[in-house]
């Protein structure tokens, strides 16, 4: 299934100079498990999630539970964050499965080569910012800075689940035992950023789940750097 509706990657990165920083590639899947087409898709991020060049996040939307299983992993809000992309495309739909990479292309469904060309280029890329993550117990920090105004940059920090797996008994894919890589959840805000100044956070992170904080041109604009701590 690859219906569409309307709508409405990894290291800290090195603290060299602003100006040669790189940062992961950030691939995020947009997902169901009510979705027949997703599988192929789901299957691989299980290979992105072992490249260190490459933060993969799979993000489970709701807006399939109505045709028979309801996607147990699925936030609204995954559902929103893609249509904010659609809405910055010009695109009039959403669907799965759908990859964004650094929040700039996008592919439809598993296209391997196609997505190790984007990551190839965009690993290739530098950043103006450079981003550092210290855990200290319940709290992380984050230190931040850029060698050129670039602002205003949302700061967003998630938490993820390596594997969880799901047995579905109804819907599509009914009858399969599927289980998912970095299943995404806890998505915060943490604040805006000129870009200017440097930033410097401390943030709740109780816990020992894995988790990434991106830097973000708006909320559905390009990536500008990201970082996890696993």
């Amino acid at each position: 299934m690859s219906r569409l509706i309307p709508v409405a990657f990894a290291a800290i990165a090195s603290l060299v100079t602003p100006a040669v920083a790189q940062s992961p590639v950030v691939v995020e899947l947009f997902t169901s498990q009510g979705c027949s087409s997703c599988p192929p898709a789901d299957e691989l991020m299980h290979e992105l999630v072992k490249r260190d060049d490459v933060i993969a996040l799979a993000l489970h939307v709701d807006y399939w539970d109505y045709i028979g299983w309801k996607d147990e992993f699925a936030d609204p809000a995954h559902a929103e964050r893609q249509r904010g992309y659609a809405v910055e495309a010009g695109r009039r739909s959403v669907y799965t499965p759908q990859m964004i990479i650094n929040g700039r292309a996008d592919i439809v469904g598993a296209r391997p080569m196609e997505l190790a060309k984007l990551i190839s280029d965009y690993s290739a890329e530098t950043t103006p910012v450079t981003l550092d993550l210290t855990r200290s117990g319940d709290s992380v920090r984050i230190v931040a800075q850029s060698s050129q105004a670039n602002g205003p940059l949302v700061v967003q920090m998630l938490r993820y689940t390596p594997e969880r797996t799901s047995r579905i008994t109804r819907g599509e894919n009914a009858g399969h035992t599927i289980t998912y890589a970095n299943v995404t959840e806890d998505w915060k805000i943490l604040q805006e950023w000129d870009g200017v100044t440097d930033l410097s956070i401390n943030a709740d992170a109780p816990g020992d789940k894995p988790l990434v904080v991106m830097v973000q041109k708006g909320l559905s604009g390009p990536i500008v750097a990201a970082a996890q701590l696993r």
